[in-house]
């Protein structure tokens, strides 16, 4: 009895929201998985060295189809294979559940080109699910210097709309 009584009171407690959802009136459009790398540069900070973060370079697969719809690229862009893109700006990151990987993101987005296709009117995309691509936190010195490394990653990207 005691137990049910604490797992009630649990299930009671307000749950954090995660920040890197849309708003409520965006809808999917497209779900996709996202491989490929980030990328990092060796460079000297404030006296010091860090992995500096460059770009992703990545595929965008269909999970149903396993072909490739698009890519990601640095801005940071989408485009799709019809030759409509965006370029997002972030709005809200969140740790990932993986203490190895790279943040969860929200994006709002606007359309870069004239190409009217699959992105066109898409105002959101959130980056979830992520697996590695973070950058070690060791490695980069005075020897390494503009080195540039590319961290393996995978995340599922989510296109929405508010239209």
């Amino acid at each position: 009895m005691i137990l049910s009584i604490a797992l009630l009171a649990l299930a009671a407690l307000p749950q954090t929201p995660d920040p890197t959802l849309p708003p409520a009136n965006a809808h999917v459009r497209f779900t996709v998985a996202g491989h490929g790398v980030q990328n990092y540069n060796c460079s000297a900070v404030n006296g010091g060295f860090q992995w500096v973060f460059e770009e992703p370079v990545a595929g965008l697969f269909d999970p149903a189809t396993r072909q490739q719809v698009g890519t990601h690229s640095a801005g940071p862009t989408w485009t799709w294979s019809d030759g409509s893109a965006i370029v997002g700006k972030v709005l809200q990151t969140s740790p990932s559940i993986d203490p190895g990987s790279i943040p969860w993101l929200l994006l709002e987005t606007h359309s870069t080109g004239t190409v009217t296709g699959a992105l066109t009117g898409v105002t959101f995309v959130r980056r979830s699910d992520t697996q590695a691509g973070k950058a070690p936190a060791a490695g980069c010195d005075a020897n390494n210097v503009n080195v540039v490394l590319h961290v393996p990653y995978q995340a599922t990207y989510t296109f929405y709309s508010t239209n």
